[in-house]
């Protein structure tokens, strides 16, 4: 497996559900350490690396928190009941296998719900709903639960495994969303020598739950362009409308989402940048979710907002799919955006 990709799997892999983004962003810190000249991390826990210049204030952004569960309660016969934490579909939570972290080091569960064997004809037909699953850990009473160390307020995180698929550029792991476009935020760091303006490479907390980190982060950078990089939707797959969301077909441009409506003279830039360096791209646009943009634009007197996003299979799930080339064309866009902005062009920006 060459290095980006061990890389990808690293980050992917590593446990962080909103509130609990610690391990991420150590590892995101001790990898960009050489490339930034200052590093803060904001009172909510987001992660802010500076490379300064005197110029203009752009904001790019990655969020470091994946969906997953919180342990809420252990039931007397030591059965695990859990809050959600971010969207989930019910239907791909059963009989899914889940890493609960403990101080004691990781257990293993399994979803469970009533035996469809004795639900009535009828009832087996509908979606299970959420509050009526649990999850098995194996022991027989709540007091075997706690001595091997389950306790209320722990992270519960999808387990998975990083596999390279078929095509060796199809990528199948946990946490994508987002940590897919946290490794982006990292990499244009790293290729980035000099910077025409001061920028903000920012990896987010609990957007999941609200855009929390961005809301508190986008107040510290003040930044006059923010830019939200998300996994996006593909949907090029059987009875899915592929048009503009497929994968390997390049970063989406979004044109909105529902928390932002995309500044158009920093949409119609990025895109004229995306021709110019033959960067492959999709306009596409996602109705049902938003990104860390929705806030980072509303910060102090406004920013110009965008969001540009990786196609992604089967997300909020516990392995999704990405397209290698899309990680390299995003880093490759968002890299040659950021050359760019520097005081002259973004003025024109904010005034045209």
């Amino acid at each position: 497996m060459n290095k980006t990709y061990e890389a990808l799997k690293t980050i992917s892999l590593l446990p962080g559900v909103p509130g609990h983004e610690k391990q991420v962003r150590n590892y995101i810190k001790n990898e960009i350490k050489d490339y930034a000249d200052e590093m803060i991390v904001d009172n909510l826990g987001s992660l802010i690396a500076i490379k300064k210049h005197d110029g203009p204030n752009v904001m790019i952004a990655g969020h470091m928190d994946e969906i997953g569960l919180l342990v809420t309660q252990i039931t007397n016969d030591g059965f695990v009941k859990f809050q959600t934490l971010g969207g989930w579909f019910s239907q791909v939570m059963l009989a899914q296998v889940w890493d609960i972290h403990t101080p004691k080091g990781i257990l293993t569960a399994v979803t469970g719900v009533k035996p469809p064997h004795i639900m009535p004809l009828e009832k087996r037909k509908e979606a299970i709903s959420i509050d009526s699953m649990y999850l098995d850990i194996g022991v027989s009473s709540k007091q075997e639960a706690l001595d091997i160390g389950v306790l209320p307020g722990q992270m519960i995180t999808p387990h998975s495994e990083f596999k390279v698929l078929g095509s060796q550029k199809h990528l199948l792991s946990k946490a994508w969303d987002n940590r897919i476009g946290s490794a982006v935020v990292m990499e244009v760091l790293k290729r980035l020598d000099q910077s025409p303006n001061n920028l903000y490479a920012t990896f987010t907390v609990q957007e999941e739950v609200g855009l929390r980190g961005a809301k508190t982060s986008s107040y510290v950078v003040h930044p006059e362009i923010a830019i939200a990089i998300d996994s996006g939707l593909a949907n090029d797959v059987p009875d899915g409308d592929k048009v503009e969301q497929s994968l390997g077909k390049g970063p989406q441009i979004l044109l909105y989402d529902s928390g932002l409506i995309p500044n158009q003279n920093l949409r119609k830039f990025v895109v004229d940048i995306a021709k110019e360096e033959n960067i492959p791209y999709q306009e596409a646009f996602i109705v049902g979710g938003r990104t860390d943009a929705g806030h980072m634009h509303l910060a102090h007197d406004g920013a110009l907002g965008l969001s540009i996003c990786i196609p992604t299979r089967y997300l909020h799930s516990h392995t999704s799919i990405i397209h290698y080339d899309d990680y390299e064309n995003t880093v490759k866009l968002v890299l040659a955006v950021v050359k760019k902005l520097d005081r002259k062009t973004v003025d024109q920006l904010l005034n045209d």
